[in-house]
């Protein structure tokens, strides 16, 4: 009955932790003549791990942090992405014809991929990170990432703790990242449609983070913006996994046996 019990404390504190997250809403800073939005999602990240810590981990939140429901939410949090897939598809249908006319550049995008594994790789081995490493630089450390090492190590592997690491980095340090980017190259001259494109890098949470700065800037594009983050974001999702699976991982192999080679694995 005890694990039953702390699963329903678990939801009661995801059904609270949004409502105040969505009650915050977007907030903009203004820096400058450059807007920051930070989103639900990155107050709920806030306020999750804060609340995660250990001195707060007593009584009840000892209960929804217990080790039955943090397994469980790191077995089944691929599940939770897949509605984001639908979403995508219906942001994309109103401009199906003016993105097809450019389709090549998505594709073209994807080789980006791949640098994460030759730039990411080198340094986290050079920090000391080993079989962490290959979970934290296969990608950015998103929903395809994150499924492909939890089947092939389990989340409970050093690999998937270096994915769950980058995961939850990201979410809140990339969504940041990007909604300070994306307005600053705006300024600089460069198109509304080239930055939505950029935009859709695989992550639900930084694609949202530069497309709500980028509509923030230019309100009258909206619908444009959207169109094109989704697009590139859905495609990301896609092809991404195939350049993850047949592209991404033999070259990581391949990298991190020379990297290791004559270091205490």
């Amino acid at each position: 009955m005890k694990p039953k019990l702390n699963f329903i404390y678990l939801l009661i504190f995801v059904l609270l932790v949004i409502t105040v997250s969505e009650w915050i809403g977007i907030q903009s800073i203004p820096v400058g003549s450059v807007r920051i939005s930070l989103l639900p999602l990155v107050f709920a990240i806030l306020i999750t791990m804060i609340l995660g810590l250990a001195i707060f981990r007593k009584g009840f939140m000892k209960k929804v942090y217990s080790k039955e429901n943090v397994d469980f939410a790191g077995k089944y949090l691929i599940f939770i992405m897949l509605p984001l897939m639908a979403r995508y598809g219906a942001d994309i249908a109103p401009k199906i014809h003016e993105i097809m006319q450019v389709g090549w550049v998505f594709i073209l995008q994807e080789i980006g991929n791949l640098g994460t594994v030759l730039l990411g790789l080198p340094v986290a081995i050079w920090i000391g990170l080993r079989r962490e490493a290959i979970g934290a630089t296969l990608g950015i450390g998103r929903e395809g990432e994150l499924a492909y090492i939890s089947e092939k190590y389990t989340l409970d592997s050093d690999e998937g703790r270096g994915v769950l690491s980058l995961y939850i980095i990201g979410t809140l340090f990339g969504t940041l990242f990007f909604s300070i980017i994306a307005p600053l190259m705006s300024a600089a001259g460069f198109s509304i449609e080239a930055l939505a494109m950029s935009s859709g890098v695989g992550s639900a949470s930084m694609m949202t983070g530069a497309s709500s700065a980028l509509i923030a800037g230019a309100p009258e594009r909206a619908d444009t913006i959207t169109a094109y983050a989704s697009a590139s974001q859905l495609l990301t999702s896609f092809l991404g996994t195939y350049t993850m699976v047949f592209l991404a991982v033999p070259l990581q192999r391949f990298m991190y046996k020379l990297l290791v080679r004559g270091r205490a694995k």
